[in-house]
């Protein structure tokens, strides 16, 4: 696909608008952090194509028209996939990465690789950093990072650091770490969030993935609502029946739900996602084969 293509399909004037982002879109630096902090902050994380057992649609006409033109949002796949040929129209370098999400993992190598991520190179930045719109927790990435060991970043309040892992394989392993808990029961310090090699991965290999995050009967994401979206002061997430807001000095405040129509309107109004026919907000999705 050309970059004319690519531009066409996206409508960058309309990506523009959603984000709510109104600076001269180049392509440096400034650009992709102001885009990528606005795109954090504009387009929910959801996945309530696979609850109602629909998988998401990687085409970047489809991808355009869910999440630009509709009030609606997605999970990694369709965020990074937006979000690489948003950069990639302005003239960004963009390499796709497979990322292993290891909270909580004893071991990273008994998670597979079912997270997207980007690494981005701008004219004059001496170093490609590491953007991800699309991972879905308290803690992600408002803006992108260096790709350094050790430094510490902050922005938005979020303290973040690239390490390196042990590993057997012919390539470093980097681990984007997280600091302080994210509204669960993490207690203060570092905590590795994903973990991921620089080979880059091709349309397919994400293909294949989001066929087995958006159908496999034992995947969270087909299973429940998992929603998140950044408001001004807080960070909401719907995590099935339990809606929890993260405050921005740190308090925490939660709370179960128990009626459909409130859960509905509550996605609609603070979530801003307009809610497809069919999605058992509260109920449980069927067990698939």
């Amino acid at each position: 696909m050309s970059q004319t293509e690519r531009t066409t399909i996206l409508d960058l004037d309309a990506y523009l608008k959603r984000i709510g982002w109104d600076g001269e879109p180049r392509a440096d630096l400034a650009t992709l952090r102001g885009l990528h902090t606005a795109h954090a902050r504009s387009i929910p994380f959801e996945n309530l194509d696979p609850v109602r057992g629909v998988v998401p649609s990687l085409r970047p006409d489809d991808i355009a028209a869910k999440l630009v033109h509709s009030r609606r949002g997605g999970y990694c796949y369709e965020h990074n996939t937006l979000f690489a040929g948003v950069l990639e129209a302005l003239g960004l370098r963009v390499t796709r990465l497979a990322a292993r999400v290891v909270v909580g993992a004893e071991r990273f190598d008994s998670r597979p690789r079912t997270h997207m991520a980007l690494l981005v190179e701008a004219p004059g930045d001496p170093r490609p950093r590491l953007a991800d719109v699309g991972y879905g927790t308290a803690r992600s990435l408002l803006e992108p990072v260096p790709l350094v060991t050790g430094a510490e970043f902050h922005a938005g309040g979020r303290r973040h650091r690239l390490v390196h892992a042990p590993d057997t394989g012919p390539l470093e392993t980097w681990v984007l770490q997280a600091h302080g808990p994210d509204g669960t029961d993490a207690t203060a310090g570092w905590e590795a969030q994903y973990a991921f090699t620089l080979d880059p991965f091709a349309q397919p290999d994400f293909e294949v993935a989001n066929w087995y995050v958006g159908a496999h009967p034992r995947s969270p994401f087909s299973r429940r609502p998992y929603l998140q979206k950044l408001a001004p002061d807080r960070h909401l997430l719907l995590d099935g029946h339990r809606f929890t807001e993260t405050h921005d000095d740190g308090t925490v405040t939660a709370r179960e739900l128990t009626d459909e129509t409130e859960a509905r309107h509550l996605v609609e109004e603070r979530f801003e996602i307009d809610v497809p026919d069919g999605v058992p907000l509260l109920g449980r999705a069927p067990l698939r084969g």
